[in-house]
């Protein structure tokens, strides 16, 4: 005889969905080509890069969660190039699976690390096609991140009631 009991339990709710990924905005610029290219023959660039992230409810259980990107290549001083990007997702979160305390973590920590591959390998692609070595974005601590920007103290966003229906 079997045990039926085991066949009706419920999987576990997944806690986050992923709905869709995309480039919210995206500037390329290289300002001094083509000379920048032979400066940058003679001296390697500077490249200082700032990350943000940010989240926003759009309704119910969904929320859009952004990485801004920022960078300003420069040699002596001179610009070579300027990039600046905002990647998005579009997630459902399961209130049953994910509580009011840990969601904006969630949503600023965890997802961030799901997109920043996309977002690396953006970047790389696009200072390939403006003329110039791949940039390879290091690994981003966004825990560091999330407390630098939010502190110790946890932020709380709160679903819609009908979102936990």
């Amino acid at each position: 005889m079997s045990d039926t009991s085991a066949n009706t339990k419920q999987p576990a709710p997944v806690p986050i969905r992923f709905l869709g990924q995309f480039i919210r905005d995206l500037s390329f610029e290289v300002p001094h080509a083509p000379e920048i290219f032979d400066d940058m023959r003679r001296t390697a660039p500077d490249i200082p890069v700032s990350f943000d992230i940010g989240a926003r409810h759009t309704g119910g259980a969904t929320f859009e969660v952004s990485i801004n990107v920022s960078l300003r290549a420069s040699v002596s001083e001179r610009p070579a190039f300027i990039l600046e990007l905002a990647y998005a997702a579009m997630v459902e979160v399961d209130p049953r699976a994910v509580s009011e305390d840990q969601l904006h973590p969630a949503l600023l920590i965890e997802i961030p690390r799901y997109l920043f591959p996309f977002v690396r390998q953006i970047v790389s692609d696009l200072t390939v096609g403006g003329g110039f070595p791949p940039l390879m974005l290091q690994m981003v601590d966004f825990v560091d991140l999330y407390r630098r920007k939010f502190g110790d103290q946890p932020q709380k966003i709160e679903l819609l009631a009908s979102a936990q229906a």
